[in-house]
């Protein structure tokens, strides 16, 4: 930013009247009203800060609403009908990959199993039967494939065999493993109880955000792009992501859905969270100038430009915005222009007028 200079607004009328009167009165103004009369002169002038105005480049900024949601996020449930034995987690406790989450009552999948193991040897014995009639040997070496396939349906060994499996497969399930490293959330679970389903396995090492841009801003927007993610509960803390799909549909309010895969990871992150997403787009060769420095006036953006020690009354379009500035150009309806090295004020300038005289800090 750089300052100007501009001369001293002269003493007004008013003034020097009060220092007329004050003089009449006893010969010359005492310290206390040459003090008075010091200070009001120094309340009439209006000092500003201002800035040289050059062309640079511009970011500039869609600024949306989101929620982020865990990349993997499972609901655990039991194959098997049962009632739950025991309950080996609690809610917010992370799991490895692999470890047992819950345990159904076992005891009536082992007399499955053990009725399979006794159906099977039943059906052994009636293929061996069925071969040796055939006239092959009851070690059943030289037996051809498919004579031995047909055997063994016919036999039921075939069946009982497959039976077998899926009862010993039923007990392992009795088991609930975590199918991958996460969190336990939404734990519905309850020992000697049967629940549709246990509870819900979040894998929070890393989020996707989903959030929605008009559809007039959707040319800010492309694949691989980078964001900046921001929860409401923190907004110093600040994560980058890149957008990974643009839904190619513009639902009833005009809005286009779009996600984004998060970079970064912090341990404040939970699933379902609200965040603000900022989208940047970089323009080169803009008029930038801060918010502060320009102000509405008559339905119209103005600002003031700082010319031989007055303000100048300037109307101006916006062409972008971003948190903290506005990209400026003269107002094509007004038919006014801006120019590198114009000095333009940016501050002191609410209660402003055109010519105002002003006085730049630090002169």
């Amino acid at each position: 930013m750089k300052r100007t200079f501009a001369c001293p607004i002269k003493i007004p009328l008013f003034l020097l009247l009060l220092l007329c009167l004050l003089t009449a009165c006893g010969g010359k103004p005492t310290d206390d009203a040459a003090k008075e009369v010091a200070s009001m002169q120094t309340m009439s002038e209006t000092y500003v800060d201002t800035m040289r105005l050059t062309l640079s480049p511009f970011n500039r900024q869609v600024i949306c609403n989101g929620r982020i949601s865990a990349a993997k996020k499972s609901d655990l449930r039991f194959s098997n009908d049962g009632i739950m034995l025991q309950l080996h987690v609690k809610e917010g406790e992370r799991v490895g990959n692999g470890q047992i989450i819950a345990t159904l009552d076992k005891e009536k999948r082992q007399r499955e199993v053990e009725k399979a193991e006794h159906d099977l040897l039943r059906a052994r014995v009636e293929l061996t039967d069925k071969l040796i009639g055939l006239g092959y040997d009851a070690d059943m070496k030289d037996v051809p494939d498919d004579v031995r396939e047909r055997a063994e349906v016919t036999s039921g060994y075939y069946s009982a065999k497959y039976q077998l499996e899926e009862a010993k497969r039923a007990l392992q399930d009795c088991d609930l493993h975590a199918p991958f490293a996460g969190r336990i959330a939404n734990l519905e679970g309850r020992t000697h109880q049967r629940s549709d389903r246990i509870c819900t396995l979040i894998d929070d090492s890393g989020f996707d955000v989903e959030f929605k841009v008009l559809e007039a801003e959707l040319n800010s927007v492309r694949m691989g792009q980078t964001v900046r993610i921001s929860p409401f509960i923190s907004e110093e803390l600040v994560l980058d992501g890149v957008v990974t799909c643009v839904n190619p549909q513009v639902d009833e309010k005009g809005l286009v859905k779009v996600t984004a895969a998060m970079r970064g990871h912090d341990d404040k992150l939970i699933d379902g969270m609200n965040v603000r997403v900022v989208v940047e787009e970089k323009l080169d060769n803009m008029f930038v100038v801060p918010k502060d420095a320009v102000v509405e006036r008559d339905g119209y953006h103005v600002i003031f430009c700082y010319r031989d020690g007055r303000a100048v009354w300037t109307y101006v379009d916006v062409l972008h915005s971003n948190i903290n500035s506005f990209a400026i150009t003269g107002c094509k309806r007004k038919e006014t222009t801006v120019s590198d090295g114009d000095i333009v004020i940016t501050s002191g300038n609410l209660n402003l007028a055109d010519g105002t005289e002003v006085i730049c800090y630090g002169h």
